[in-house]
């Protein structure tokens, strides 16, 4: 009975995104983008941690970006830099989600001093200002793995999927069948298991399409500025090595533009699909949006 309630979901759900184009083309671009990240190894032409030629070589038809500095690719160091990028992006949007959302679902369900507690001290971390407290923290924690970049992230991101979440949720328990559910016998964690997270799922993931786009940009941030692992090659690494080691303005006078627009691009690209993406989310959950 669920599952045949749960396929009649999806196919609800796909039936309304199908009419949504914009929803569509980044739906298009994103997979594309996780095509690239699943199959990097065999889409790369090269090693893009070893050196393959001279550096800073122009695109050709042997190398389609041409070189970096110390001769690696920069076509294969593109591609396996959506792998990391990719997998930074969301995985902190993952933790980000499970921490706003449980500490959403608490504070909204439970109330009086605990929400106030929890919404006092999510006030307290939403108005720290984030980029430096990121850099400092990226600072004390190292830069031994992304996986601290994760870290980094999730701490940061998780303010406004727990307004979200508390928001709905205290909506959702003031609902009759919630009262019902009350009345006979049902106790906290059935309420909140079978009722609360359900409804909330639909806004939680629309939330976390927003926050893979927020921790890519983030994350290229971070990394532009030196704060990214250096034994992995993410789109904002490559930017990084682009500008400290003189790929702004290479050996004949005028940028490197094939090591530095490529990377960019690549970013833009992504955080624009899984924009689109939202939006179209959006408008499934809120029928209101939807255009008539």
């Amino acid at each position: 009975m669920r599952i045949n309630k749960f396929m009649k979901g999806v196919k609800s759900f796909a039936s309304i995104y199908r009419r949504n184009k914009s929803g569509l083309l980044g739906l298009a671009i994103l997979l594309f983008f996780i095509f690239t990240a699943i199959f990097a190894p065999i889409l790369a032409p090269y090693d893009p941690y070893k050196r393959v030629d001279r550096p800073l070589i122009a695109p050709s038809q042997k190398y389609i970006l041409g070189t970096n500095d110390i001769g690696q690719d920069i076509f294969s160091e593109l591609i396996y830099g959506t792998r990391v990028s990719l997998t930074i992006g969301f995985m902190a949007a993952f933790f980000t989600v499970i921490i706003g959302t449980l500490i959403g679902v608490v504070s909204g369900f439970l109330g009086g001093v605990v929400d106030e507690v929890l919404m006092r001290f999510t006030d307290v971390v939403m108005i720290l200002p984030s980029i430096p407290l990121m850099i400092l923290l990226m600072a004390l924690f190292g830069k031994q793995s992304f996986m601290i970049m994760i870290l980094v992230l999730s701490i940061m991101g998780w303010t406004g999927t727990a307004r979200l979440v508390r928001s709905s949720t205290l909506s959702i328990k003031e609902r009759i069948y919630v009262e019902a559910a009350r009345a006979i016998g049902a106790g906290d964690r059935h309420i909140i298991t079978k009722h609360v997270l359900p409804n909330v799922s639909p806004l939680i993931m629309a939330t976390m399409i927003y926050q893979v786009a927020g921790a890519m940009m983030a994350e290229a941030g971070l990394a532009f500025l030196g704060l990214g692992d250096p034994s992995h090659k993410s789109w904002g690494m490559i930017l990084h090595y682009a500008e400290t080691s003189g790929g702004w303005y290479a050996n004949m006078g005028y940028p490197a533009w094939w090591w530095i627009i490529p990377p960019g691009l690549c970013v833009a690209l992504t955080v624009a699909s899984l924009v689109l993406i939202g939006q179209a989310m959006e408008e499934i959950i809120n029928p209101r949006l939807r255009r008539r």
